[in-house]
């Protein structure tokens, strides 16, 4: 079995710091990285991508609203042609990071309220697809599960790299919960490994109403914002590699 350990990385902003990012990328096999809009800037993007190429971490754009100070939390009512062309804006803002540090963008993922919308809602999910489809036809799209998303990919001819997120509870069409409800974010260590363990062993994850459903993953997310996020990060990468390899998606076989 192939898993991809991935994280959103660059998600400070000037001389703001989140997350143990350097820690982190001697952990997992590829890179989120924040471009500007809910976090991130130039200086943080370039260290980045430099920190990821030294290691042969793959990285990707991570795609958000431009919400600085709600971290790209909040959902914001934009019309869907002009959120394309920020979702091209990010695109090329990091596609040119990685391009003068010798390395390559090979992928993208939607984050936090833009990716939830997205995910929920096909006529969201199609304009932002097809500018990704325009922009790169090669890129992957790591996502949550969501059909919206994987329908749009398809008509594009676009891949769907599946992503599962260890610490953050899905309804039962695999969707994310709100952060709002209580226990939408999971900070217990033994419980993020349980989960982690269940999918690897049998290819489920038991959603927040309590129902086992199946789930096909090519990734784990681990975020790097948390406390003890880089021990996690470790004990996950030991029990991924007691069951398979870590490997990035670009090179697994992702179906279009």
């Amino acid at each position: 079995m192939d898993i991809d350990l991935n994280a959103d990385l660059g998600e400070g902003f000037g001389p703001w710091r989140m997350g143990e990012d350097e820690a982190l990328l001697d952990i997992v096999s590829s890179a989120n990285v924040a471009c500007g809009f809910h976090a991130g800037d130039p200086v943080i993007m370039d260290r980045t991508v430099r920190m990821a190429q030294s290691r042969g971490v793959d990285v990707g754009a991570h795609v958000g609203f431009p919400d600085l100070l709600g971290f790209g939390r909040r959902q914001m009512q934009i019309d869907p042609v002009e959120l394309a062309t920020y979702v091209t804006y990010q695109l090329g803002a990091l596609a040119g990071m990685a391009r003068s540090a010798g390395h390559r963008m090979t992928h993208m993922s939607f984050h936090g309220a833009l990716g939830n919308m997205a995910a929920a809602d096909a006529q969201l999910a199609a304009p932002l697809v097809r500018a990704v489809a325009a922009f790169d036809p090669d890129l992957i799209i790591s996502s949550s599960a969501s059909r919206a998303i994987e329908d749009a990919a398809a008509a594009c001819g676009l891949r769907v790299a599946t992503t599962f997120l260890a610490d953050r509870a899905c309804d039962d069409h695999g969707l994310l919960v709100p952060r709002k409800l209580p226990d939408s974010v999971i900070h217990d260590k033994e419980a993020v490994l349980a989960r982690v363990k269940q999918l690897l062993d049998d290819g489920t994850v038991t959603t927040y109403s309590g129902k086992k459903i199946p789930m096909k993953v090519h990734s784990i997310l681990l975020h790097g914002d948390t406390p003890g996020a880089v021990n996690l990060a470790r004990t996950v990468r030991e029990v991924v590699e007691s069951a398979g390899r870590v490997v990035p998606i670009s090179r697994q076989q992702v179906q279009g």
